[in-house]
């Protein structure tokens, strides 16, 4: 699969999340602080994860169905993935 500029910028903003979590730290700020961020951070993954298996999924029922094949597998598979991630 051939990964996006968009997907790629949202891994880049959650990068930039985590070090400012460990910045955080470092500087000893509260806790709720530091876990109110980690949840954002974890937020951020769950929608770039979303992100890419439902363009991925897209482009394979494309290729599914172009080659005449059945696409309940592919889903199944898709949302065996988003579960299997949280």
């Amino acid at each position: 699969m051939k990964y996006d500029d968009d997907v790629k910028r949202r891994l880049k903003r959650v990068e930039g999340q985590i070090r400012g979590v460990l910045k955080m730290m470092e500087e000893e700020q509260s806790c709720k602080d530091v876990v109110s961020q980690i949840s954002a951070v974890r937020s951020a993954a769950d929608k770039a994860i979303a992100y890419i298996v439902a363009v991925n999924l897209e482009q394979c029922i494309l290729d599914e169905k172009a080659a005449g094949r059945d696409t309940s597998k592919i889903v199944q598979q898709a949302v065996d993935l988003l579960v299997k991630s949280r």
